[in-house]
């Protein structure tokens, strides 16, 4: 084991992108800061809360919305937890034992930030509860029994993560009992209060049972792992034959079709690309937060303005922002050919613009809300057809970022996804409308606002060429860097 870990030790400071990609480890690094943050002051404060609001005993109150928390989190796992296949893959020539290659990967697993994090809310909650005088006992069997039931979560995801029905299951499951929690009036609390109420009884089976549960689930993952331990029985890249028929209702978009057959081809047939496509759709819900007034705060104009930008633009930021790096593992190859820039800048612009008005059909039912609610993400969607697929674009041509879609990583769960560049071209997706709409807003009207949001979309619109003459230089220029950076 000390030597496994010495040579992980090695790979990660002599990586060419070591020294490259500094930032964007410190950038990681504090996002990592904000969540622990995050999860330590929700352990410390709920309790208060819980009882500022008179909502009931806190304890109870928790354990009757413990499953969403369950669920939430395996979904959330699903999406963007890393599987360690890639690390097993250099060690099947050298003179190791499979298991041991197996046990050595799913134990460094457990050290991943979805298992530690929880520690940061249910310790902090956990003493909370002794202070204010909670059976000490009871509380740490409480503690330790939720900690576990999370840490199932961690196998039932490495044991299930291919499974596409699995996940729709899941996240059926999650959905559904959060509109009969919500939306129609079903309280469900009860039925989660029943199952995790016993997670602090001394002389409940429970703690048992689920370590039981995450002991079968450890032997069921050793053994699943342990049998793919051969490059051709899981672990090989998948080699999908494309035929030329396909898509042959693209072939109206003239030279722009074979990029867009390749798109629709990479987005259907990998897993990488699919959890952008799964992002963009839940974050068609993200509005729910803003205009049904469970936040108060969230109730201004201008954040109904920024929940529009955001309901529309899930796959406009999820999968554009990531624009040439989707390509990157046949980006030289294509750079070879006698394509122009233009025609694939074109092609992956009506993507996202596409992509942009079916988000926008989807959250038709925010007219339930009112039209007031729907009227913003009209908007939001103006603004990103008209100007932050421009964005995504330019932004995307210093990203830099090698995806491998035959891997398990996801797009948001492994380091190398993340870029300060990606973060700073973030932030005028998102600011500079927000200060357009905030500014004319306070000193005119939200009507004028809007208008003004309108009359700037439209004029990206007419200058559509000389936009894009712009982006192609820019490509044209990051070209060979871009090319040394995803070969390296």
């Amino acid at each position: 084991m000390r030597n496994y870990f010495s040579l992980q030790i090695k790979q990660l400071f002599r990586s060419p992108t070591w020294g490259q990609t500094l930032w964007m480890r410190i950038l990681v690094g504090f996002f990592v800061l904000y969540f622990v943050a995050v999860f330590l002051l929700l352990g410390i404060g709920l309790f208060f809360i819980i009882e500022e609001l008179e909502l009931g005993d806190p304890l109870d109150v928790v354990h009757g919305y413990m499953l969403f928390y369950v669920l939430g989190d395996l979904v959330f796992r699903y999406l963007m937890q890393k599987m360690p296949v890639a690390d097993i893959k250099q060690y099947l020539y050298l003179p190791i034992k499979k298991g041991k290659i197996v046990r050595l990967n799913v134990f460094k697993s457990l050290f991943s930030f979805f298992n530690v994090s929880h520690l940061f809310f249910i310790i902090p909650f956990g003493i909370i509860l002794i202070v204010e005088g909670y059976p000490v006992v009871e509380t740490c069997v409480w503690m330790v029994s939720v900690y576990i039931a999370l840490l199932a979560n961690h196998f039932l995801n490495m044991l299930v993560n291919n499974s596409k029905m699995v996940f729709a299951i899941m996240l059926s499951l999650l959905l559904g009992l959060l509109s009969l929690q919500f939306y129609f009036g079903v309280d469900v609390t009860p039925f989660s209060f029943a199952i995790f109420a016993h997670f602090s009884s001394i002389n409940s089976l429970i703690t048992g049972g689920l370590i039981l549960w995450v002991l079968v689930l450890y032997t069921l993952v050793f053994y699943q792992y342990r049998a793919q331990m051969y490059l051709d029985a899981g672990l090989l890249d998948k080699k999908i034959k494309f035929r030329e028929n396909e898509y042959k209702f693209l072939e109206r978009f003239g030279p722009l079709a074979p990029f867009l057959k390749m798109d629709l081809a990479l987005i259907t047939r990998n897993k990488r690309s699919k959890s952008a496509v799964i992002a963009g759709f839940l974050l068609v819900f993200y509005g729910l937060l803003f205009f049904t007034g469970t936040v108060e705060s969230y109730e201004s104009p201008a954040w109904q303005f920024f929940a529009g930008i955001f309901v529309t633009g899930g796959f406009l930021f999820s999968f554009g922002q990531y624009v040439p790096s989707w390509d990157s593992a046949y980006y030289p190859l294509l750079m070879s050919q006698n394509i122009r820039y233009i025609d694939y800048l074109n092609s992956k612009w009506y993507l996202v613009q596409i992509a942009t008005i079916i988000s926008t059909l989807l959250a038709t039912f925010y007219l339930y809300l009112g039209w007031d609610a729907y009227r913003y993400v009209l908007l939001g969607m103006i603004y990103n057809l008209g100007i932050n697929s421009y964005l995504v674009l330019w932004g995307g041509a210093f990203v830099k970022t090698k995806i491998d879609l035959s891997s398990y990583k996801k797009a948001f769960g492994d380091k190398s996804a993340f870029n300060y560049k990606t973060m700073l071209l973030f932030i005028p997706k998102l600011a500079l409308p927000l200060l357009i709409y905030g500014l004319t807003a306070y000193y005119f009207s939200h009507e004028l606002a809007s208008i003004a949001i309108i009359v700037i979309s439209i004029l990206g619109f007419t200058l559509k060429k000389p936009v894009f003459r712009q982006i192609e230089k820019v490509y044209k220029k990051e070209k060979y860097t871009t090319l040394k950076a995803y070969k390296s």
